[in-house]
């Protein structure tokens, strides 16, 4: 039964409160056996429509996810996409900023990383950390370089949400299809999460004192998320509020979504002209030829 993407999606201009949002909802799955059969018929289509988007070379699709920490993001794209082939598939983390991504606009650094034609781009963040992890920290904005005047501005933030809509909307115009996931994680899945974490010696690596400073300002990343959701979720590139709770669930919405945009670019693998295919049926005579010799 296929999954009501249209309930997790932000229409434009939706206003959000996302208390409003569940971070669980009934599975779409009866067991772990069953939520393995059903993402290995996802990845399997996914397998198939990546092939074609390949071939295609005409558009290509950027996979954004935002979340708080914990919430799932690197889960989600290791089994999401397990399945599709690495060369046509490139994944970029964004962390802080070095020096010379501080010396250019705040969109440069993930420009310089989207899809080429016929490929699949993943984003684990953004640069709407941009609208968020700066916004819950604006004294961030004093690194940036930017001019005095456009920080002290109270419309900065509204002035960079324009600026991204623009940027989504240039690249969907030139073949660039975007999906945007927020998982939406509950504060106390959040320290259950993290209690995990700290006990499994494979994962506490990754585990720091910052992670527990950001859970200090759940609040204000709220705010910031929702005025982002809000502000950028157009029609040709939505955003998805996918619960975060459970993982599976998660995993089989954003397949779906997936899925789902893959199909609608009603692709097909190239035509051959009367001379290509006369040119492979000279190469079968060859090759046939070699065979009885």
């Amino acid at each position: 039964m296929p999954i009501p993407l249209k309930d997790f999606r932000v229409k434009k201009g939706q206003k959000i409160d996302l208390h409003q949002w569940s971070t669980l909802v009934k599975p779409f799955y009866h067991s772990t056996n069953d939520f393995q059969d059903i993402l290995a018929k996802y990845i399997d289509q996914m397998r198939r429509l990546q092939n074609i988007l390949y071939a295609h070379n005409k558009y290509a699709l950027l996979l954004i996810f935002q979340a708080m920490d914990a919430a799932g993001k690197d889960s989600a794209i290791k089994h999401v996409m397990s399945g599709v082939n690495p060369q046509g598939c490139q994944v970029f983390s964004f962390k802080h900023p070095s020096t010379e991504e501080l010396e250019h606009d705040f969109l440069w650094r993930t420009t310089r990383c989207l899809p080429e034609r016929g490929r699949i781009g993943i984003f684990n963040r953004s640069y709407y950390e941009e609208v968020l992890v700066v916004r819950v920290h604006p004294e961030i904005l004093k690194a940036q370089n930017i001019p005095d005047d456009a920080v002290a501005q109270k419309s900065v933030w509204q002035q960079r949400y324009h600026s991204i809509v623009d940027l989504e909307g240039h690249l969907h115009r030139n073949g660039t299809r975007i999906l945007k996931f927020f998982l939406h994680i509950s504060k106390e899945e959040q320290r259950q999460r993290f209690l995990t974490r700290l006990d499994d010696p494979s994962k506490n690596w990754k585990f720091s004192g910052a992670d527990i400073q950001e859970r200090g300002f759940w609040k204000d990343y709220m705010k910031a998320y929702a005025q982002c959701l809000e502000n950028t979720s157009t029609d040709a590139s939505p955003w998805h509020v996918v619960p975060a709770d459970d993982k599976h669930n998660a995993q089989l919405i954003i397949s779906q979504a997936i899925i789902e945009a893959l199909t609608a670019l009603h692709m097909d693998y190239p035509k051959m002209s009367r001379e290509q295919r006369k040119e492979i049926d000279i190469i079968r005579r060859q090759l046939n030829g070699e065979r009885t010799k």
